[in-house]
């Protein structure tokens, strides 16, 4: 059978060599290169699958020592409300013990201080009691034109008036 194809009439033997060819090249490319394709291509995926899933792993890990940075922190936060809260209510328990101690000091001596004053009013009182009598019997005297001194003195008249009023 011959087909006439023209200028592109292959020679037979040629054109069984390029077929014995094509067919060395196929089993070469079939065993060794495509295999080998086959393992870098497998590598190369394991290569980047597994770096996935060892960074997911790593993201893994990574919210969970998140998480329990998290959980210490809100425990810091805890204690330290705590703390403040303590330290807020022992700071008002030491003001009311010390407002307390201040306003008991503050009586102690008001009453101290109202004590004195009575004592001292008393003694001003009988000081101004013996100078007005005194003055009272001076002035009396000059009015009277006579010393009346030893008068007053004999009828004790200055200490019954201020018994009177």
């Amino acid at each position: 059978m011959d087909i006439d194809i023209g200028p592109l009439n292959p020679d037979k033997a040629t054109l069984l060599l390029g077929l014995a060819l094509f067919a060395v090249i196929l089993l070469v490319l079939g065993k060794v290169l495509f295999p080998r394709l086959e393992r870098t291509l497998a590598d190369r995926r394991e290569a980047t699958e597994g770096k996935l899933e060892r960074a997911e792993d790593l993201r893994a890990e990574a919210r969970e020592t998140y998480a329990e940075y998290r959980r210490v922190l809100n425990e810091a936060h805890h204690e330290a409300a705590r703390i403040r809260q303590e330290a807020a209510e022992e700071g008002a328990a030491l003001v009311a013990a010390a407002r307390a101690e201040g306003l008991a000091e503050r009586e102690s001596l008001v009453a101290a201080g109202r004590a004195a004053l009575s004592v001292d009013r008393e003694l001003a009182e009988l000081e101004l009691r013996a100078d007005v009598g005194m003055l009272a019997v001076e002035l009396a005297g000059r009015v009277v034109g006579e010393p009346l001194g030893e008068f007053a003195d004999r009828r004790d008249s200055v200490e019954r008036f201020f018994a009177e009023h």
